[in-house]
């Protein structure tokens, strides 16, 4: 077991995964690009390739999807960052013009979600389409994008959770990784002579959650009971794994002058709501094709 890392390193070592050498960015002809957003543009074309799919396969002009993706992948970007400055505010209410230094990291991805799908709510209106249609045919390319997205969060050293010693922990030198993320459990758990933490790969959690949400999505496509069922288990399916992950990550957004972690709660919320939507909308289908039995039934009679 190795106990000096490389600034560079990341290791996995229970797994005995030793990577040596992950940069956080590359130069070309003398700019510096940052792998984070190199992946996250990869997730989300592989995203908007994946909705075009699903609208050919539904029988909507893929075209619809790429003209939708230009004001999503925008208001997104804008969502993302928002969210993440209203709950960070003591970080800039000091140095405003920070608020547009994005180079320096600061992205929410519930702001980004919510962003998306009122983007997509006033572009439904506008083209005369069908929102829930469009809903259920996007969420798979978004969740796609989020469990590619995720491995930006890796190159980063972001995104983690608390020290723990299981089977997945990951090892990242202190060094690349923010001070502010580094919690007194995780420093209580540093080793006399080392520079590494050892903690929860929060991100592979999440990354793992979505991907398995993705196939629940594709599989269950042709099921579907209604128009927005998609969505609603997309709300639901990633509130609920956001939900226990956000309790073990260290860098977490609170509502100001709380410790009540604002993705969490939003989480939850969004569990209880598109379950209940679901249930709901179901027993309303139910009844009603009850009673259109009873009514042919009596018809026949």
């Amino acid at each position: 077991m190795q106990d000096i890392m490389e600034s560079m390193d990341i290791a996995f070592p229970h797994l005995g995964i030793y990577l040596r050498n992950v940069p956080k960015s590359f130069s070309v002809f003398g700019f510096s690009i940052a792998l984070y957003g190199v992946i996250i543009a990869v997730g989300v074309l592989a995203g908007v390739l994946l909705a075009a799919r699903v609208a050919k396969l539904e029988k909507l002009d893929p075209d619809v999807i790429w003209d939708f993706a230009i004001y999503a992948i925008i208001f997104s970007i804008i969502g993302g960052r928002i969210y993440y400055v209203i709950f960070s505010w003591d970080r800039y209410k000091d140095h405003l013009l920070d608020v547009f230094n994005t180079r320096k990291g600061g992205m929410a991805i519930y702001g980004a979600v919510i962003a998306a799908f009122l983007t997509l709510w006033i572009y439904c209106c506008k083209k005369k389409q069908s929102f829930l249609q469009m809903a259920d045919i996007c969420v798979p390319g978004l969740v796609l994008g989020q469990v590619i997205g995720r491995w930006g969060n890796f190159t980063n050293r972001e995104v983690f959770g608390e020290y723990t010693d299981s089977l997945l922990a990951m090892r990242l030198p202190t060094e690349m990784v923010r001070a502010s993320d580094i919690s007194e459990k995780i420093a209580a758990h540093m080793q006399q002579g080392t520079n590494y933490i050892q903690v929860h790969p929060t991100f592979l959690y999440e990354g793992l959650w979505n991907l398995a949400l993705l196939i629940i999505l594709l599989l269950y496509r042709k099921h579907k009971k209604f128009e927005g069922e998609q969505w609603l288990l997309y709300l639901g399916g990633y509130g609920l794994g956001r939900a226990w992950i956000e309790g073990i990550r260290t860098d977490t957004l609170f509502i100001p002058h709380t410790t009540i972690a604002v993705s969490q709660m939003l989480a939850v919320a969004l569990v209880i709501l598109s379950a209940t939507a679901d249930i709901l909308i179901r027993r309303k289908l139910r009844k009603n094709s009850t009673h259109a039995d009873k009514e042919k039934k009596t018809d026949t009679e």
